[in-house]
């Protein structure tokens, strides 16, 4: 699992199996999407109660 950050640019948290796969945080997205995507990687947006 990864959360990003406000529109949903780059990585701000990672569980320990993200981790365990090499995905970097703060990476930006879209560097990282094709990786995310191969290895099934569960992606979620942010979310701040106004």
């Amino acid at each position: 699992v990864v959360v990003l950050s406000n529109n949903d640019g780059c990585i701000i948290a990672r569980s320990n199996e993200s981790k365990a796969l090499g995905i970097p945080m703060g990476a930006p997205v879209f560097k990282v999407e094709d990786q995310l995507r191969r290895q099934r990687v569960n992606i979620f947006s942010s979310n701040y109660p106004l």
